[in-house]
């Protein structure tokens, strides 16, 4: 335990050093000194990696992209499912939904939003050409039907039971048609091949042996267009962007519900934590996000500045590269997590926020297992499951996290905590993007990210981080497998009853627990900083801020 103490204390040093940073160190990127009218200037720890919602599918991403595009159907304040796009549906059977959209929505290049945009974007989102991370949301979608100009038709390949939780995802953000269809031809001019775009859309319908071979050529290029222009229908519409330092949204003039109060929402991007809090401090931003308990002692003291804090949907977990020895042996992990003292991590680590997550989802979603076994911190256990696989001397490990702080402080907890079973474990500091395509590659060890739920139903919890076949980009970059998981998983997502996908999505939990190819440990909150003369940002269930109808004062 002393060994426990020790790292937390210097775990205090390092934020402590972070909390002195003086108001000297504030970059001055985008804006200067801000001045008055509606232009927000808005500061997180990392960037966007995508403005494209078939991209990344990453948080920072979403809470630009969520100002730009609007999907068929929206999460309420209760996470129940509420019209957007559409304004009615009805299923017809197991398989077939159908969906009313609306007349009066025109994208921000002055495109009609109709049933062949849905088409396009449902298409394009599981085609192997664009390669995208969230492809697995809409895999189970085996044809896209137009009824009408405003009435489209979605058929599953199987009963999938939460397709309208799913169609309220990010990954549901519809493009403008116009916009998709010169990213394909642009595509297909890079590629130089001898196809024309309306023979390569044919050419997918029939799933032709042509259409593999030019889905894999055109992959290099997909989504070019879409990330220099990222033309939705919502109340912002992109203005500009340089990658690593801000993103800027101005306000579209012609959304249906009216224009929005605010001019332009500028998303600046400052890594360190000292420096992000003393940009809201000097006025260089309006509004911060950021998550260490510390920090929000030093907020709360300040007259100018108001705290908002909500509680996330989302889970933070370490995980276990499955497929590399000797995280492959579950003995390894086990012992690792007999030393993973969630409770003292929380406190000394993350500063006391969040609660223990004993199970392997937020415990607000349906099928939540606390009943589990618990791995107690337990150091003669660890160092004998490290003897029973026949690492009695230790070995060396590398934990890979991205920027932020309290990762980076875990992971030299971790390397004290885990000494006392002599493994060296190593700690690697990426930037947000490069961590992501380091953890999809699998050319980790261990590292840490959290995970939330945008769909509010438990399949999103656990089917793209421990089903087979979501290895890597999709979400499972512990490279898991277990048929066991597999089939309760498949199994779950197609159950109609409420009580059975509980029971389901327990025993799942059940045998990960066994397995441990990571540990969930703790939920969170999601704070904002945010200026005194702002008024009127809200946030969903997820803290994406909506600008709509902010004023400065």
């Amino acid at each position: 335990m002393n060994k426990i103490l020790n790292a937390a204390v210097l775990v205090m040093v390092i934020h402590i050093l972070a909390a002195c940073t003086s108001d000297s160190e504030v970059e001055d990127d985008v804006s200067g000194s801000l001045e008055q009218g509606n232009d927000i200037v808005v500061s997180y720890a990392d960037d966007a990696v995508s403005l494209d919602p078939h991209g990344s599918n990453d948080a920072y991403s979403n809470r630009v992209r969520s100002n730009i595009y609007e999907g068929l159907v929206k999460q309420g304040d209760n996470l129940e499912t509420e019209p957007l796009l559409a304004t009615d549906w009805e299923q017809i059977d197991d398989l077939t939904w159908e969906f009313t959209l609306d007349e009066n929505v025109t994208f921000h290049d002055g495109t009609d939003f109709n049933a062949e945009t849905v088409k396009a974007n449902l298409e394009r989102v599981i085609d192997p050409a664009v390669a995208s991370p969230r492809a697995n949301i809409y895999e189970m979608i085996e044809a896209v039907n137009v009824l009408d100009e405003h009435k489209i038709e979605i058929v599953t390949e199987y009963p999938f039971t939460p397709l309208l939780n799913y169609l309220t995802h990010g990954a549901g953000g519809m493009i403008s048609k116009d916009l998709i269809d010169r990213d394909y031809q642009n595509a297909i001019d890079e590629a130089g091949l001898d196809m024309t775009l309306e023979a390569y859309y044919e050419e997918r319908a029939e799933d032709s042996s042509e259409y593999q071979e030019a889905a894999e050529a055109l992959s290099e290029s997909t989504g070019d267009l879409i990330e220099q222009e990222a033309i939705g229908t919502n109340y912002l519409q992109f203005s500009d962007r340089e990658q690593g330092e801000y993103t800027t949204l101005s306000r579209f003039e012609d959304y249906r519900e009216g224009p929005a109060t605010v001019d332009t929402v500028t998303f600046k991007v400052i890594p360190e934590a000292g420096i992000l809090l003393a940009d809201l401090e000097a006025g260089e931003s309006h509004m911060i996000g950021f998550s260490e308990e510390s920090q929000l002692e030093r907020l709360e003291n300040n007259p100018d500045i108001y705290i908002e804090n909500r509680e996330q949907l989302f889970t933070e977990h370490v995980g276990f590269n499955t497929q590399k020895e000797p995280l492959n042996d579950k003995r390894v992990r086990q012992a690792i997590a007999y030393l993973f003292n969630k409770e003292e991590i929380i406190d000394g680590v993350y500063s006391g926020n969040g609660n223990v997550i004993n199970g392997f989802m937020n415990e607000q979603i349906q099928g939540y297992n606390d009943d589990i076994y618990t791995y107690d911190y337990n150091v003669e256990r660890a160092k004998e499951l490290m003897a029973e696989a026949g690492y009695e001397d230790g070995f060396e490990l590398s934990f890979v996290t991205n920027e932020m702080q309290q990762r980076v402080d875990l992971g030299v907890y971790l390397q004290e905590v885990l000494s006392e079973i002599n493994i060296d474990l190593s700690v690697e500091q990426l930037e947000w993007g490069t961590f992501l395509s380091h953890a999809d590659s699998g050319e980790h060890d261990m590292f840490v990210m959290g995970w939330p739920n945008p769909t509010a139903d438990p399949d999103q919890s656990l089917w793209p981080l421990y089903h087979s076949s979501m290895h890597g980009t999709q979400g499972n970059r512990t490279f898991f497998e277990n048929e066991g998981v597999d089939s309760l998983l498949e199994e779950a997502r197609q159950e109609s009853d409420d009580s059975r996908r509980t029971v389901l999505y327990e025993e799942a939990q059940e045998i990960l627990n066994e397995e441990i190819p990571a540990i969930h440990f703790r939920d969170g909150m999601g704070y904002q900083g945010i200026q005194n003369s702002v008024e009127g940002i809200e946030f969903d269930a997820h803290v994406n801020p909506d600008f709509r109808n902010v004023t400065i004062n």
